[in-house]
């Protein structure tokens, strides 16, 4: 198995958080030309949202099936197929006009951009051993908010540049750069055993891991509270873009730099929870997400993106942990249950700009505010529920213990 910090595991984690960057650079191209888009097509927010949310939804979908797939015939292959196909898809994305045919292009976008997430997990899962493992998983998410950081960053400064259709031009040579990167830097699969594709024992498998509660409740914190959290950043940008602020669109590119804290949440939660309680570690997080939320309500630039800062910090801490325990709780077909995370992390995306658009209309960013916070409750609670369960799964699985070290030989 590949150990930590050796070369091996440098070339591999690199490549794997090389395709995290462009996949998810292209997944959220769109979120800060949001008002450009609003304007230019003559839509309202929450049509011009589904440039955004079609692309989850259709990503969420797509875990479900690359996540058995990658199973079967290998997660080498899928990751290198679909970054191929997702680099073509973004360039043919820079010759649209039309706001339905952007629309089409984007919820192709997600079906490729599902490849490396439902795959990557499981190729670290095989081939790290545990310790590299951890370390990985946390660069891993960690280049998952770089990559939201690059695609919006390079999208604002494109769009504000040459237009909103030159953002997809430019992220399609990003992604061409990237990807000659994956393909040189990621080893072969050594310990990868092929499944059958079997589409009843998919679906079994499936149906396994949600009748899992500790798994699904797990799966349930992290959409719900990724739920709130892009959908901010989506209602944010007209808030900034409209008096008093006056933000352009370069300018709410950068605003996606406050990313940064999520990247070192990522980074360093792994290590700073190793032997604690990864639920607990989930609750930290909600808080955090709570309080960032609260501070945006200072009508001032600054406390808004020092809200955004803290808010980032919280979300990745908390997704962190919730990816990892639903990783090392599934029993059988890892893959599947990572994908089965994922599934409900995008929809938790998708299904969230409906929701704060109604608490939009309601009382504007406040609204917001206060519709978020109703869901962060609901999380918190889960996340304790979690912590709960874990210490009756430890202090049962002591008793057991205690009972086979004291069992008299027969």
């Amino acid at each position: 198995m590949i150990e930590s910090r050796t070369p091996a595991f440098w070339r591999a984690t690199l490549a794997l958080c090389m395709g995290s960057v462009m996949v998810f650079s292209n997944l959220y191209i769109t979120q800060p030309l949001l008002p450009l888009l609003r304007d230019a097509f003559e839509v309202t927010p929450l049509q011009a949202g589904m440039t955004l949310s079609v692309t989850t939804l259709t990503l969420g979908f797509c875990l479900l099936v690359f996540g058995p797939l990658s199973d079967a015939i290998g997660r080498r292959v899928i990751i290198l197929s679909t970054l191929s196909l997702l680099m073509l898809t973004t360039f043919a994305a820079f010759f649209v006009e039309d706001y339905n045919l952007l629309l089409v292009l984007r919820g192709l976008q997600g079906v490729f951009i599902a490849g490396l997430p439902a795959a990557a997990m499981a190729y670290m899962g095989e081939e790290f051993d545990p310790k590299a493992l951890l370390l990985a998983v946390g660069l891993y998410i960690g280049a998952n908010s770089i990559g939201g950081i690059a695609g919006r960053v390079i999208s604002g400064l494109a769009a504000h540049q040459w237009g909103w259709q030159s953002s997809f031009l430019t992220l399609a040579v990003f992604d061409l750069i990237c990807l000659v990167l994956v393909i040189w830097l990621l080893p072969a699969s050594r310990r990868f055993e092929p499944s059958p594709l079997r589409p009843h024992l998919m679906l079994k498998d499936l149906i396994g891991h949600l009748r899992n509660p500790i798994i699904v409740t797990a799966c349930l914190v992290g959409g719900f509270n990724f739920f709130i959290f892009v959908n901010q950043y989506s209602y944010i940008t007209y808030v900034l873009a409209d008096a008093p602020y006056g933000l352009s669109t370069d300018w709410l590119g950068l605003l996606f730099l406050t990313y940064l804290t999520g990247t070192l949440a990522a980074g360093f939660s792994g290590r700073l929870m190793s032997g604690r309680s990864q639920p607990m570690g989930m609750a930290l997080g909600v808080l955090i997400l709570m309080a960032g939320s609260l501070l945006t309500l200072i009508p001032h630039l600054y406390g808004i993106v020092l809200g955004l800062f803290v808010n980032a910090l919280g979300f990745f801490f908390a997704h962190t942990q919730a990816a990892g325990w639903v990783t090392r709780h599934a029993e059988r077909a890892r893959a599947s249950a990572t994908s089965l995370y994922l599934a409900f992390y995008y929809a938790g995306a998708t299904l969230g700009g409906f929701y704060l658009d109604a608490f939009w209309h309601w009382g504007e960013w406040k609204g917001v505010v206060v519709g978020s916070l109703l869901v962060l409750i609901l999380t918190l609670t889960m996340s304790l529920w979690l912590a709960g369960r874990e210490r009756s799964l430890c202090v049962s699985g002591s008793v057991r213990q205690g009972r086979t070290l004291h069992a008299k030989p027969t």
